[in-house]
This record gives structure tokens, sequence and C-alpha cells, in this order.
């Protein structure tokens, strides 16, 4: 028989929360609201998607992305201090211009702009500058240049402001004015351009195919003795590579005093253009021995040369090697370029064994490099199926892989494919 043991005594009532019940408890006090980070115009990661062989599960179509809640603090206290006649001070404003900056409301960047405006309040120089990064940052660039144009000084954070809004817009001419501008306004009295904006400049130069304006760059870099900052060398290596100046590239290179993973990816990158791929290769096994150590553009930039060498992918195993001793095979750049490589190689079971192993980190580049494999090698069907698999998840395919489908397979049989 069992030995009967006494109940224990009975606990204190605690209190339930149901969902039927109401509760009066206060929220945690380590509750803390959201601090945004200020947004910078980059662009976009690539969406991740859980597309797989053609053979095997379907594809789930990409997750939509949370929209950015309004942030409604300014916009309530400024009707607030208007009623009770607040006076509002410079700080007071400077601390609202930065919270506007950061929650990227252009509705409420306005409203504040006016409410400031109308007060006629004069604003000193730093409170002007984070209006125009207020403006920027909220997408309102239009508004960001009537501040600029009608503010009596500017310093350098006021040109640079309004030359990286240009240039991360893509409005690499009117950057370029802006620069020209600022450069007769401050290289009056001596000012020291910090290497970022000499690089954006050549950047903006190269995108607009402006080669002169970008040669002149060059001869003022050489004048102020900056060339051999590897920010600016490899800017300049990268600009001549554009326009297939190899020896100017390399007169660049052999320049520069200390080499890093800047200037030795740039100088593969020309030589790629150039279509001396076999330079590239020889440039990325020197950059091994000499120590300099290897990103994954760098990967990227000498896995297109690999697959552009007539040696059945023997190079590019080489490198994908390399890439896997040095732990960046599974880099989603370095794995599209590797898929892109095997595929153009002809070796399209090695592609797809890379292509598995993206399953947690798949992207449009890495999904079109997979098509091009099999529209390269012949392989119509699996293409095929491939290609109405990107299409029910939402993944539209490059239209040039899809013209190239059609004519393989005949327009006429597979027109739906648009």
């Amino acid at each position: 028989m069992e030995a009967i043991v006494a109940p224990p005594p009975p606990a204190p009532p605690t209190r339930r929360r149901n969902a039927d019940t109401t509760s009066t408890t206060s929220p945690p006090s380590n509750h803390q609201p959201h601090l945004l980070r200020l947004p910078l115009r980059r662009n976009p990661k690539p969406k991740n998607l859980s597309l797989i062989h053609p053979s095997s599960q379907p594809i789930t179509p990409p997750k939509k992305s949370k929209r950015r809640r309004k942030c409604d603090t300014t916009s309530h206290i400024l009707p607030l201090m208007d009623a009770l006649h607040f006076p509002i001070t410079i700080d007071i404003y400077t601390s609202l211009v930065k919270e506007c900056t950061l929650s990227t409301d252009p509705e409420t960047a306005i409203e504040l702009h006016t409410q400031i405006i109308t007060r006629g309040i004069e604003l000193p120089l730093t409170l002007l500058n984070r209006i125009l990064i207020m403006f920027v940052s909220c997408g309102l660039l239009e508004n960001a240049r009537r501040v600029f144009d009608v503010m009596s000084v500017r310093d350098f954070h006021s040109w640079a402001t309004l030359f990286v809004s240009y240039y991360e817009n893509g409005e690499y001419e009117n950057a370029i004015d802006v620069f020209v501008s600022m450069l007769c306004q401050l290289d009056v009295m001596g000012f020291s351009f910090p290497p970022w904006i000499w690089s954006c400049l050549l950047k903006a130069c190269a995108c607009t195919m402006n080669v002169p304006l970008g040669m002149q760059v060059h001869g003022c870099l050489l004048k102020l003795g900056a060339c051999d900052h590897v920010l600016i060398s490899s800017s300049l290596i990268r600009f001549y590579g554009r326009f297939k100046c190899l020896e100017d590239a390399n007169m660049v290179f052999n320049r520069v005093s200390r080499h890093n993973t800047l200037t030795w990816t740039a100088k593969i990158v020309s030589s790629c253009r150039e279509r001396h791929f076999s330079e590239a290769l020889g440039d990325f096994k020197k950059m091994g021995r000499v120590g300099v150590k290897k990103d994954s553009f760098t990967f990227s930039s000498v896995l297109k040369a690999c697959g552009r060498m007539q040696n059945r992918g023997s190079c590019g195993e080489q490198v994908h090697a390399d890439a896997i001793k040095l732990g960046l095979d599974s880099d989603s750049y370095v794995q599209c370029s590797l898929i892109a490589m095997y595929g153009r190689s002809g070796l399209l079971r090695d592609a797809e064994l890379v292509f598995e192993m993206t399953r947690n980190e798949r992207n449009v580049d890495s999904l079109n490099a997979m098509l091009m494999g099999y529209i390269q090698n012949g392989l119509y069907i699996e293409a095929v199926k491939f290609v109405y698999q990107m299409k029910a998840a939402g993944v539209q395919p490059h239209e040039p892989l899809l013209e190239k489908l059609r004519i393989a397979c005949g327009s006429s049989n597979f027109s739906s494919m648009n």
C-alpha cells in the first residue's frame, strides 16, 4: 500500500491573464521604442528565394517586406507647441530634424520645414546642413536643392550632401556640376578634399562617358600628390579599365607604392574588360603570392575570366578550391559567379551542385545564371521548366535569356513565356 502524503499548503492566489479578461498591468520596464539608423541610399539587398532544381520541389514566392511605420512624434508635437505658444529653441528644432531624418517621412519633413520658415528664425549653418540631410533621407531631392540654393553660407558638408545625393540617385551629370562649383568655391580657401569624394567623381565621369574630365581629374590628383592613396588609385584603374585603356590602368597600378585588395581587384577587372583573361588569372595568382587578402569581389571578377578561357573549367576549379580554402565559397556573389563559370565551361553538373548549395541564399542573379547554364548547354526542356517555376514565384527572368530560349525553341511554341 502506498503511503499517503499530506497535500502542500495552498499557494497564494495569482492573477491569470486570460484572453477574455482585462488587465491593468503596465508594460515591462525595459520596453524601449525602436531606434532606426540613418538611412543610406544604397542598392537593395537581393531577395532570398527558395528555388531549387526544376525536377524537385516548387518555388515559394519571396516574402514582402514590411513597410516602415510613420513616425508621428514630430507631426504631433508641432501643433501642440503652437497651441500652447511654447517657445521653440534651435536645440528643439535640431532634435525634431534628427528624428524626422530617422523616420524618413516626407510629409513630416515638409511640415517641419514649413514650420521653421513660418517662424522666421535665423538658422545656423549646422541646422541648415541637417535640414539638407533630412530632405535627402526622405527622398525630397528637389526640396534639398531649393534649401541649398538660398543658403547664404555653405561649407564642405553642404556641398558634399548635395553631391552625394545626386550621386546616389544616379544623377551623375548634376553631381559633376555640383563638384565643379564646389571646387571653385572651396579650392580658393585651400581646402583639401577627402579621397572618397574623388572616387565618387571618377565613377560619375565613367558613368557619363566623360573621358576628358576624368583625365583632368587624374592630372589634378597628380598635382596634389594623391594618386598613391589606394582608394583613389583603384578608382583611377577602374576608370581607365571602363574605357579599355589597359596601358593607362597599368601605369596607375605600377606607380602605387603599396597595393591592397582594392588595387589588385581593380586591375583584374580592367584586364577582364580588355579580354586579357590570362593576365587577369595571373594577377589573381600573384595577388595570393604576395599575401594580399582576396575578397568576394576579387573571386567574382576572376571567375568571369575563367569562364571565358578555353580550358574546360580547369582554372575555374582551381579558383573554386581557393575560395573553399578561404571560406568564401558560401558567399552569394561567389556562388553566382561559380554557377555562371561552370555553365559557360560546359560543366553543368558542377553548376547544379553549387546551385543546390545556395538553397538558403538564392537571388535573382543566381537564378538567371542557372537558367543561362541550361540554355548554353542545349538543355531547353529543363530551361523551360526553370522559367515557369521562376515566374510562378514572381521572379522575372532576364529578357535576353528569354529571347535566346524563344529562338532555340521556336517563338510560336513558347510565346506564353511573356
